[in-house]
């Protein structure tokens, strides 16, 4: 299994560097800009994988795009916003803070607030039941005591 692992790692690394490996830039600055973005933007069909490990051919074409962009001078906003007017927000793997996507951000928040706030409710209602609630009465001892021994009861 280790070795599996190691070899998908080793793979997958080698594809990204072989992608970037394929386009030219002016600098190395603008070599790590194109591999930044890359990772960075979602592959619309693949879903769950970056356009920078993609093979399918809409990933070749957003990477194509980036690297003009890159080569152009365009800021980094400036291509994920390209991008995104294209493609709409779900190639984003971070989508930004927004009214729209407020829920998307507080609900990691919001249930565990309700998970502590439940169990805090459940251990101050077990703090506060008495000790003499939970013993039995002399009356379903005998009872306890009577369904235990097999001695049919008295009622």
């Amino acid at each position: 299994m280790r070795a599996f692992c190691l070899l998908a790692l080793l793979l997958v690394t080698l594809n990204a560097a072989a992608t970037s490996a394929t386009y030219q830039f002016e600098s190395e600055a603008d070599r790590e800009r194109f591999r930044t973005l890359t990772s960075e933007l979602r592959c619309p069909k693949c879903q769950n994988q970056a356009i920078a490990d993609s093979n399918a051919p809409i990933a070749s074409d957003m990477r194509e795009q980036v690297h003009r962009m890159v080569v152009e001078g365009r800021s980094n906003d400036a291509i994920m916003e390209a991008m995104v007017s294209r493609f709409g927000e779900f190639v984003r793997y971070r989508p930004q803070v927004e009214p729209r996507t407020w829920l998307l951000w507080l609900t990691p928040l919001i249930a565990v607030g309700v998970g502590l706030i439940v169990i805090g409710v459940l251990l101050i209602r077990s703090s506060r039941r008495s000790p003499e609630s939970s013993v039995l009465s002399e009356e379903d001892r005998q009872r306890a005591d009577a369904l235990l021994n097999g001695s049919p009861r008295d009622d």
